[in-house]
């Protein structure tokens, strides 16, 4: 109860979480899967995309030297000899003065080097008059032209995208090596607490940081956890599929605020375990004790303006971030600790995902040298407008806020009209 004797910067809590953090090894997984996942190795491709030359709209196949000359006042006339369709391509080779009626995405046949529009010919009978010259090469996709053997098509470290799933299945990749995603324990404390989506009763209040932080961790890249549930079982309660017997026990997912019970929450398997509540120095304020106890206790104590009471060490492997009970607080440390250690264990960019804009501050921002502040802001008329930096517990001021400021240890402040970096949430 006497309090931090002194507390760590925040650019060494960042120094010391890189250096815990190295990347998972990596799994395969379907192309059906991958989106969204981080490639780990790079993917070099063993085909052509595509395997043919191809015809890219409807149309004729021809010579273009056979087209000379031709125009809507002066059509030239070719012998029709059959069609190329898609998956049925015409069985023969296109001689000089003939012309084969042809599908977008059909093979080219032997002997054409460029596609008509069906718009400027005409179909007669057994002739084909063409109302438009074509230049070799006129309408026609080349082989290779997407990807080419040998072609490194995707990076190792790459977030992949839906379109990158679809080029990974154009090679003929049926699964490929990702990062495996770390998996974070998500301790709630606190016996005021009543299980999220529960009305606050009396002096009891609800989660709220339960359900922020599985949505963080899963933008993060991480696989949630809330309890010590089989991993199929969180799967149907997180789908709505339990009968009311189980979701009953699925959602007692709360850890009550005894140091044996937090204990144990903290050794089941992960990667990363997050607790929330029970961070500081107070009486009932356990997590510290026991990470000091039972493995490392690295840091603990920010100097940062809202998460000062936060921590961090190492428990039987497991990188542990003692996040403060008050939401702005919770978020605001996992964002700046735990969320950059998931990502990078996960593979990705330690940087925060949110889009950076520079704006003017509508008006004075103060703050206290020696310590980072983390200031929700509005933007209202090209401006960014500071909404609090205060109120650690009030949640709402980060969903009014478009974003927030970090105003560094050394900084007083910024004054009105200033130019900031302003984070988008």
């Amino acid at each position: 109860m006497r309090g931090f004797a002194r507390r760590t910067t925040v650019d060494a809590a960042l120094a010391w979480v890189d250096g815990q953090c190295q990347r998972l090894p990596s799994e395969q997984v379907s192309v059906w899967q991958a989106a969204g996942r981080v490639l780990a190795r790079d993917v070099v491709s063993g085909v052509s995309v595509p395997g043919f030359s191809r015809s890219m709209m409807d149309g004729f196949a021809v010579q273009a030297a056979d087209t000379l000359g031709a125009s809507a006042y002066s059509g030239l006339e070719l012998q029709f000899i059959g069609q190329s369709l898609p998956g049925q391509p015409f069985d023969g080779t296109v001689g000089r003065g003939q012309a084969v009626r042809i599908m977008t995405g059909a093979p080219l046949p032997a002997g054409a080097d460029a596609v008509v529009p069906a718009e400027r010919a005409e179909l007669r009978e057994t002739r084909v008059a063409v109302l438009d010259a074509v230049s070799p090469g006129k309408n026609v996709g080349q082989a290779g032209e997407d990807v080419l053997p040998g072609a490194t098509v995707l990076r190792a470290g790459r977030p992949l995208r839906p379109q990158d799933s679809g080029l990974l299945s154009s090679i003929g990749l049926p699964e490929m090596a990702v990062v495996r995603r770390p998996r974070v324990r998500i301790i709630i404390t606190g016996n005021e607490l009543l299980a999220a989506g529960t009305p606050p009763q009396g002096d009891r209040i609800t989660d709220a940081n339960g359900p922020m932080l599985k949505a963080l961790v899963e933008r993060d890249g991480g696989i949630a956890r809330l309890r010590s549930l089989p991993l199929a079982l969180e799967e149907d309660w997180r789908e709505g599929v339990l009968n009311s017997a189980e979701s009953h026990s699925a959602l007692d997912y709360l850890v009550p605020d005894e140091p044996a019970a937090i204990l144990a929450a903290m050794r089941e398997d992960a990667e990363v375990v997050l607790v929330s509540g029970g961070s500081s120095v107070g009486q009932e304020d356990h997590a510290p004790l026991l990470l000091a106890q039972h493995g490392n206790l690295a840091i603990h104590g920010i100097a940062m303006r809202p998460s000062s009471p936060a921590g961090m060490g190492r428990l039987g492997g497991k990188i542990v971030f003692l996040l403060p009970g008050n939401p702005v607080s919770c978020l605001c440390a996992y964002d700046f600790f735990a969320a950059r250690a998931i990502r990078l264990l996960g593979g990705r960019s330690a940087e925060w995902p949110y889009r950076c804009e520079r704006l003017p501050l509508q008006r004075k921002l103060v703050s206290q040298v020696g310590r980072v502040d983390y200031a929700r802001v509005r933007r209202v008329e090209g401006k960014a407008e500071p909404i609090a930096i205060s109120g650690a517990s009030i949640l709402s001021s980060t969903t009014t806020a478009d974003g927030f400021i970090v105003v560094p240890a050394d900084s007083e402040g910024y004054a009105a009209g200033a130019e900031v970096n302003v984070w988008q949430y």
